[in-house]
């Protein structure tokens, strides 16, 4: 064993609540059913943060993601009291990103205005696609018009870093519909692009009824590739399976998580994972899934859902499960640094995937080839161990 090093640390923020949910969404979010406790959720907040701040005493956070759910029901001034409270139990990076996820049908005029004055200075735009009736298989709330006038809002009000997701592979979707979707996205100049393949999800409405006209694997390969062609030669370096950047644009917060960083995680449902540098541990907490239940025992013991010390076994894969996305790969310092086990450990591993050409040695970078990069869930598997 060696030493394990705090590495950075953000601040996951999870706003639970969503207008209506989507067929294909696995995350902890929940239809919206009359007046929305704002206030409530926002001191709850604050009490799990109160309750969870004697783990990175003296830390610095580097980034700050609110997610959902959709964040964008909230309004700007629960945002800006939950900063407000927040920056001072915390202490926040110079220029620390401060990301919040919205959804095109609740961007309403003044709104983003509002979030930037709060702090918020960048925006995930969750678009999905550019074609109604792609939207309306999917289930989202918004038409491709509303898409547009959000992103056009966000601009209006001062965002100069914006992200926009958008999904292939969708119910009756086209290679050309698939293309024309990048197409739309660029003519808004996003900073950041994230292109994220459908898939059916255990628990979710798609995968115990799943749509008809879902493309088979190969051609949502096809899709993938010309898809990301385009975004190439519109000057977007893909630096994650499926994120894709302007130069010095990326996501500081998901390449956080990807590098094995620590990020502190309040609200329902919310995840964290913090590096204890005087237990020489790492620790994964979770919390209370349901909002109500969260809201009842928020700032005690009570809103966790679980704790969980990752096992020495276990860290290689862990690892692995985040800085394989990456196309930079790791290098071996920082495995040492972040699992606090010898580059030895995963020796054997990476010899095989470097037989079978899915990974290669940069000087002291492990980084994976195109072909390690299609097969990257099978790169990963060879770390995971029967007593991880």
């Amino acid at each position: 064993m060696t030493m394990l090093a705090p590495p950075p640390l953000s601040l996951y923020v999870h706003l639970p609540w969503c207008v209506r949910k989507c067929p294909y969404c696995d995350f902890n979010s929940h239809p919206q059913r009359g007046a929305l406790p704002f206030a409530a959720y926002v001191e709850a907040l604050l009490a799990d943060l109160d309750h969870d701040l004697p783990l990175v005493w003296g830390r610095t956070v580097q980034t700050v993601f609110f997610g959902g759910g959709t964040p964008s029901l909230f309004p700007p001034e629960a945002i800006d009291a939950f900063l407000q409270q927040a920056s001072g139990r915390l202490r926040f990076a110079p220029g620390c990103e401060i990301t919040l996820e919205a959804n095109p049908g609740t961007a309403e005029h003044g709104r983003f205005e509002g979030y930037r004055a709060a702090g918020v200075n960048r925006l995930s735009i969750g678009i999905q696609s550019f074609d109604d009736g792609c939207l309306q298989r999917l289930g989202r709330i918004h038409d491709s018009a509303e898409a547009v006038a959000a992103v056009r809002l966000a601009r209006a009000a001062g965002f100069d870093n914006f992200n926009l997701d958008l999904m292939y592979a969708l119910p009756q979707q086209t290679l050309a519909m698939a293309e024309r979707d990048i197409e739309c996205a660029l003519a808004l100049e996003p900073t950041h692009l994230s292109h994220y393949q459908l898939t059916l999800e255990p628990g979710t409405a798609f995968a115990a009824r799943p749509p008809a006209g879902i493309p088979d694997h190969d051609a949502g390969w096809d899709m993938q590739e010309h898809c990301q062609a385009l975004l190439a030669q519109a000057g977007y370096a893909q630096y994650e399976v499926s994120a894709y950047a302007r130069p010095g644009r990326q996501c500081a917060h998901n390449l956080n998580y990807w590098r094995f960083g620590d990020y502190l995680g309040i609200g329902a449902g919310a995840h964290g994972k913090l590096t204890l540098g005087s237990e020489q541990a790492i620790l994964r907490r979770w919390k209370l899934r349901h909002p109500t239940a969260y809201l009842a025992a928020a700032g005690s013991d009570a809103a966790i859902g679980g704790d969980e010390y990752l096992s020495p076994a276990r860290r290689p894969f862990d690892y692995m499960l985040n800085a394989l996305r990456l196309n930079a790969g790791f290098a071996l310092a920082e495995f040492e640094a972040r699992t606090g086990l010898p580059r030895s450990a995963i020796a054997a591993e990476l010899a095989q995937a470097r037989a079978r050409g899915w990974l290669a040695e940069d000087g002291e970078r492990i980084v994976p080839t195109e072909l390690g990069r299609r097969f990257t869930n099978d790169v990963i598997g060879l770390f995971l161990t029967d007593t991880a």
